[in-house]
């Protein structure tokens, strides 16, 4: 079994935290999602790590513990951003990227140029940008959410990160009671304050012009697809699938039966099965 190696790296001029398995090729990238972390991967790596397989998953800049985004707009950044990871970590070795959420958005736009970073293929998990954001709606109006930017008076750190965790608990799963305390404490943890919340919440309003305005050239993709969603997933719909199944026939869409948003927690087996066998 490989060690689990965290450590830092400097890419396309930001700093990031990276966690890092040694292994057999083909190497496997993990790109969180909005407002996640690298951390969204420990249970994956885990189980990675008992395959003995090379992977690396990174906080995105904007994210966790990566520096911040710069002005202007978000989807180029973070394409220089993975470009760079893939580039340099892959070494010009083909290397598989799975991304969820928003990082499985750039995970497409990054098989637009499939050739020219050496990609194996690349596996969308919830990806946005298929259809209309209706993913920052259900996280902007969650009671929660709205309970703590409207307490008028200062809110203490611990209370802040407990109510964060709690909206994360119901809005990323499809049973709050299946979420591994380890895993929302480290969400919980990046978002500690009130301003740090609201400054999250902007950038997902800045995100969603963005993602409404056809962020892929699907007819350029290059390599192997496949698609996973949880059937009961309330962010992002699995009926985005189409967009791409119309586009490129030959993509495989995978649903995991009763899971959320985020199947690397809540259906870490079901997942590792799909990526192991990838691109087959």
């Amino acid at each position: 079994m490989e060690p689990l190696i965290e450590h830092s790296m400097e890419l396309a001029g930001h700093r990031t935290r990276v966690l890092e398995l040694e292994g057999r090729a083909p190497g496997i990238v993990l790109l969180h999602g909005w407002g996640d972390s690298a951390d969204t991967w420990r249970p994956l790596l885990a189980e990675l790590a008992l395959c003995g397989r090379r992977a690396i998953a990174v906080d995105l800049p904007g994210f966790g513990s990566a520096t911040r985004l710069r002005q202007g707009a978000i989807l180029p950044q973070l394409d220089e951003f993975a470009t760079a990871l893939v580039t340099e970590w892959g070494a010009g070795e083909p290397v598989v990227i799975a991304g969820n959420s928003l990082g499985g958005c750039v995970a497409l736009r990054l098989a637009e140029r499939a050739g020219e970073l050496r990609l194996a293929g690349v596996m969308p998990v919830a990806p946005a940008g298929l259809e209309m954001p209706g993913w920052f709606d259900v996280v902007e109006r969650d009671p929660i959410i709205r309970r703590l930017l409207d307490i008028p008076i200062p809110v203490p750190g611990a209370l802040v990160r407990s109510l964060l965790g709690g909206a994360y608990e119901q809005l990323a799963f499809s049973s709050p009671q299946t979420a591994q305390r380890q895993v929302v404490d480290a969400f919980a943890a990046h978002h500690g304050s009130r301003r740090r919340v609201a400054a999250l919440l902007d950038s997902g309003r800045g995100l969603l012009p963005e993602l409404a305005t056809a962020p892929f050239d699907l007819a350029a993709v290059g390599c192997p697809v496949l698609l996973v969603w949880g059937t009961r997933d309330r962010m992002v719909p699995h009926t985005g699938a189409r967009v791409v199944l119309d586009a490129l026939p030959a993509t495989r869409v995978e649903l995991i039966e009763g899971c959320g948003h985020c199947p690397q927690l809540e259906a870490t087996g079901a997942l590792l099965e799909l990526l192991l066998e990838f691109p087959g």
